[in-house]
């Protein structure tokens, strides 16, 4: 089989699959492992899939639509209540915070205790939440309203960060690798973490299992800039290791 041809099946498969493994290609293809490491490379050259760990995975669409919010917020709802819980031990009295756009973030809205804050959010559920509570001053960051997940994006919402600085950021993400680094979705919602990440001292990164050894379309930031992993269950190996190498916090509900 020639090289070109063996690209194009590679390509339908994973397409086909969601991933693979090289080793499992490589018994495919009857070709050597380093053979597969050079076409998986070569292919993500081509923008036609992500190597991951040990493999490869599907490249998202960049015009893929949000996931509604009403969709996230029933989805993991026990984990993600108990992440946010967790997260919400981590903030003291007269912090400066900002909360993302995530299911998770409105869950911690809504469980924050009504204790002097001040919060920025891209949110409109998480700033809803939040007016409830006298003691939390509000701000947030206006822009392009995004109906699916009711959230701003745009130059407008991420020029907003820039106008503070914030003692801590809660944020999750779609995927996070160890080469990587934390992924998301859609484009502008990556922007705007990579914003928030850019002007806060602690970044806390709430996620749950299904989410370790994912990659979606658009990078955030590499795994060495956040400063907390807040999760639901142990972490690999792999994990563990790249948390330990880059000084990673790993906190369990």
């Amino acid at each position: 089989m020639l090289a070109v041809e063996r690209h194009l099946k590679i390509v339908d498969y994973i397409n086909m699959n969601k991933s693979a493994r090289v080793s499992e290609l490589s018994k495919m293809f009857s070709v050597t492992e380093e053979t597969i490491r050079r076409d998986l490379e070569k292919l993500e050259k081509k923008g036609k899939l992500l190597r991951s760990h040990g493999g490869a995975v599907v490249v998202q669409s960049s015009d893929k639509i949000e996931t509604s919010f009403s969709e996230r917020e029933v989805t993991n709802v026990l984990e993600k209540s108990q992440i946010a819980e967790e997260a919400i031990k981590l903030i003291e009295e007269n912090n400066k915070i900002i909360l993302d756009a995530s299911s998770t973030a409105w869950y911690m809205a809504k469980k924050l205790p009504n204790i002097p804050l001040t919060v920025m959010t891209n949110s409109i559920k998480v700033a809803m939440e939040l007016n409830e509570k006298s003691n939390i001053t509000v701000i947030s960051t206006g822009g392009t309203l995004l109906s699916k997940s009711l959230s701003f994006v745009g130059s407008l919402a991420e020029s907003s960060f820039d106008l503070y600085h914030f003692d801590k950021a809660f944020i999750s993400c779609s995927g996070i690798d160890i080469k990587k680094g934390l992924t998301e979705s859609n484009e502008q919602q990556a922007r705007i973490k990579e914003q928030i990440i850019k002007n806060v001292d602690v970044v806390n990164l709430m996620i749950d299992h299904t989410k370790f050894h994912k990659i979606s379309f658009s990078k955030i930031c590499n795994m060495s800039e956040i400063d907390y992993l807040i999760t639901d269950k142990t972490i690999d190996d792999r994990l563990e290791q790249k948390c330990l190498e880059d000084e990673i916090n790993v906190v369990y509900i």
